[in-house]
């Protein structure tokens, strides 16, 4: 039955009224996995962050800036009901595995186009449970707590591995995934980004601001793209992979109604493109960086509209 009434676990945080949206814990860049027994490693997850709040008989999944997408979710919504607690806060992503166990940013958007069966739920954090806030408990803890909850449902479990993290990231590149996010076994769940969740990635990743698009000879050629530094907008390079056929046509549908006549940059660039107002933000995989800034062998994600 959804939202039973459990009680609390003895030691499980403080009494504490249920809290509106809870600002995630961000995990920063590293360029090495750490290593250690204070570190615990998970698979870093190609899909949709999402905090999912059980409380006064409703289920609601808000993304990573608060933005109540249960309607879009909605299969993850109903399958939440079945978590054993009668009030939960539960840090978590969306994502759209493949039979491989891997998962892919671009075909969760495909899959939300329309109303997805293979949506589902990956549980790694719990921030309140029954009355009251676990977020000052170590994250083992929580941990233990969220497998509980979950256990039988088809929200899925977020394994942690206490492998050495160079292994464990070689193992996950090998696989084909994401990467790695590490984490310190003992930390409290602290909102922002902080060097107690750390991450690695196998391939380098970005969210940049779309300035344009090309078109050759009437056929779609890619998107131009800018990165904020501060209140300017600088070139980051061209992307013309990562499109098929419905993508790039919902992309240029998306983009007209920004079409502008000059070009959006701080600073000219010297390529011919249909120019847009900057609002639409782009994820990115790439291999390297330029210099200069821009992009190396980019491949088109999706757009975040999370974000």
């Amino acid at each position: 039955m959804a939202f039973q009434r459990k009680k609390p676990a003895a030691g499980l945080g403080g009494k504490a009224p249920f809290p509106d949206f809870v600002e995630p814990a961000l995990a920063s860049s590293i360029e090495k996995v750490p290593s250690g027994s204070r570190w615990i490693h998970e698979i870093k997850f190609d899909g949709y962050r999402v905090q999912v709040h059980l409380h006064n008989e409703a289920v609601k999944v808000f993304t990573r800036r608060g933005h109540d997408w249960t309607h879009r979710f909605k299969k993850v919504a109903d399958e939440a009901w079945h978590i054993k607690a009668s009030s939960a806060i539960i840090d978590g992503e969306i994502v759209v595995p493949a039979a491989d166990g891997t998962t892919d940013f671009s075909v969760l958007q495909n899959e939300l186009r329309g109303s997805s069966k293979r949506i589902v739920l990956v549980a790694f954090d719990l921030l309140y449970l029954n009355g009251r806030d676990l977020r000052k408990l170590p994250l083992h803890q929580r941990k233990a707590e969220l497998k509980k909850i979950i256990a039988g449902t088809d929200v899925q479990f977020s394994e942690s591995f206490k492998i050495e993290g160079q292994e464990m990231f070689a193992h996950a590149c090998k696989l084909g995934l994401e990467g790695v996010v590490s984490k310190v076994r003992d930390s409290v769940y602290a909102s922002g980004r902080r060097n107690n969740w750390v991450k690695k990635t196998c391939a380098q990743r970005e969210t940049l601001t779309i300035a344009g698009f090309a078109l050759d000879e009437g056929k779609w050629d890619g998107i131009y793209l800018g990165r904020r530094q501060g209140a300017d907008l600088v070139y980051a390079g061209k992307v013309d992979h990562g499109f098929d056929r419905v993508s790039a046509s919902d992309l240029q549908k998306r983009l007209k109604p920004l079409i502008r006549k000059t070009q959006p940059y701080s600073k000219r660039i010297a390529h011919k493109g249909i120019w847009v107002e900057p609002k639409l933000l782009a994820e990115i995989e790439y291999r390297a960086k330029s210099a200069e800034g821009k992009v190396r062998h980019p491949f088109f994600k999706g757009l975040r509209e999370d974000l």
